[in-house]
């Protein structure tokens, strides 16, 4: 046989052996077809692993419609997003572009065996969530006691799931037909309604969508109540010494929000000036406090200043007096009695008087009328609920030095010239604590100081005779 022949047949064998290697190792899958979960608009990929490939083709179809999408390394489809790529033999991939939710569904990789072998991988398109604008409120505005419905309605893949929160992290309250009331943290649902809104329930509202994949959306709805301004006066009566700043205020509830302004009982509307300082400042989204303050504040200060709030559904005032209250260091006022100077002055004095009477035996005189009265030593003490003051007598009327709030034990007492009357008051101490209104000036007054002395003097016109009597 010729060389050429030789050649040719062992060639022939070759093709032969190869073949029957081929077809004694059929192709099959090494590993399954990864899932697809992809966000619309971006791009997927699926690999098939196939062994023993050898001479046969594998082939890409759209499982639900059996459309093919490649053979091998050839594109079928007319879609430009679908491409096909290849590493070996063993390695050949799916490509997807911007994949839409046309896409969702199964791919199969197929080998084009006898039997034909198949398997799936299927894409699933998923889409965030999003607002339904036309479905979803804005902005409300409602009365105070009313009942309103907060809606936001959301699209995405899967199905998104709406929850409402408080903005400010407080909680949301539920009230249904019976009037009863449920307080919740969150709540779930495209539509929130409230029922019988009161102030504090004003504010904004976030509904939150979402479904697994990202991002979730919110929406910003504010809530807005609106009622009649309202005035609340922590003190209503305010007073301060002479020469010292002095500060009212008023707590003021309003929606919308109100114009606040202070007006004094002459009718000048105050503003912030050298004497005063005007302030507002808001605490929350319908309340606000707002202050006066009277700088070195002087008698002509004294009276009343009305706070007014007015907004669009009304107008309201209230009246703050203020008033003068006295220094530590009083004056002592002088003033006739029984044709002689007395003082009135306030209690201290008369613990003055007694601080430096008790325990002493000294000889004193006291200037009465028309004599004197001098103290005997060694003499009977004696002991009055009402005085302070031992006695004798050399003729004429006496002094007396009376002391209404303290009783002593039997001892010897004197008493200092000139002596001290305490001021007659009225009603409770003054907001200082040292004394109340005093009418110590009056003809009420010195009538009743004059029976007290009346009495005091006849009380001890008899002890003294009974002195003289005894030391005879």
């Amino acid at each position: 046989m010729p060389f050429n022949q030789l050649i040719t047949a062992a060639m022939v064998v070759a093709v032969l052996s190869n073949i029957e290697v081929a077809y004694a190792f059929q192709p099959d899958f090494a590993e399954s077809i990864i899932n697809n979960s992809i966000a619309i608009g971006r791009d997927a990929t699926f690999t098939c692993h196939v062994r023993h490939l050898g001479g046969y083709r594998v082939g890409w179809l759209k499982a639900d419609t059996k459309a093919i999408q490649a053979i091998h390394e050839h594109v079928i489809t007319h879609n430009p997003r679908v491409t096909v790529s290849h590493a070996d033999q063993n390695t050949w991939n799916l490509h997807i572009k911007s994949v839409t939710e046309e896409d969702r569904g199964g791919y199969m990789c197929q080998l084009n065996t006898d039997p034909m072998k198949s398997q799936i991988g299927y894409l699933d398109v998923v889409i965030p969530p999003d607002f339904i604008s036309e479905d979803t409120s804005s902005d409300v505005i409602v009365p105070e006691g009313s009942s309103v419905k907060l809606t936001c309605r959301a699209k995405g893949y899967p199905e998104p799931i709406v929850t409402w929160r408080r903005e400010d992290g407080t909680d949301i309250i539920l009230k249904d037909a019976a009037g009863s009331k449920q307080i919740v943290p969150s709540y779930r649902g495209e539509v929130l309604k409230l029922t019988k809104i009161s102030r504090s329930e004003m504010g904004s509202y976030l509904c939150i969508a979402s479904n697994g994949v990202p991002p979730s959306v919110s929406k910003r709805i504010s809530l807005s109540i609106h009622f009649h301004p309202v005035i609340q006066v922590p003190n209503q009566l305010v007073g301060a010494p002479l020469g010292t700043d002095v500060t009212i205020e008023c707590q003021i509830e309003a929606s919308p929000k109100s114009i606040n302004y202070w007006v004094k009982d002459t009718g000048e509307m105050l503003v912030s000036s050298p004497k005063y300082q005007v302030q507002d400042v808001t605490k929350s989204l319908y309340e606000a406090k707002m202050s006066l303050t009277v700088r070195s504040f002087q008698k002509e200060d004294v009276g009343s200043y009305r706070c007014i709030a007015k907004n669009s559904l009304g107008e309201v005032d209230s009246s703050i007096r203020l008033y003068e209250i006295p220094g530590r260091n009083r004056k002592i006022y002088t003033t006739k009695f029984n044709d002689e100077e007395q003082q009135y002055g306030s209690t201290e004095d008369l613990n003055d008087v007694s601080d430096s009477s008790i325990n002493s035996n000294k000889q004193s005189n006291l200037q009465g009328k028309a004599g004197t009265i001098k103290f005997i030593t060694p003499r009977s003490p004696i002991d009055h609920s009402n005085s302070v003051n031992g006695v004798g007598t050399s003729g004429g009327y006496v002094g007396v030095n009376v002391h209404l709030n303290k009783q002593f034990p039997s001892i010897d007492m004197v008493t200092r010239n000139p002596f001290v009357i305490p001021t007659i008051r009225t009603g409770v101490d003054g907001p200082d604590g040292i004394s109340g209104h005093s009418y110590g000036h009056s003809t009420a007054s010195k009538n009743s100081l004059s029976l007290i002395t009346s009495l005091s003097i006849i009380f001890y016109l008899l002890v003294s005779l009974q002195i003289i009597i005894q030391t005879d």
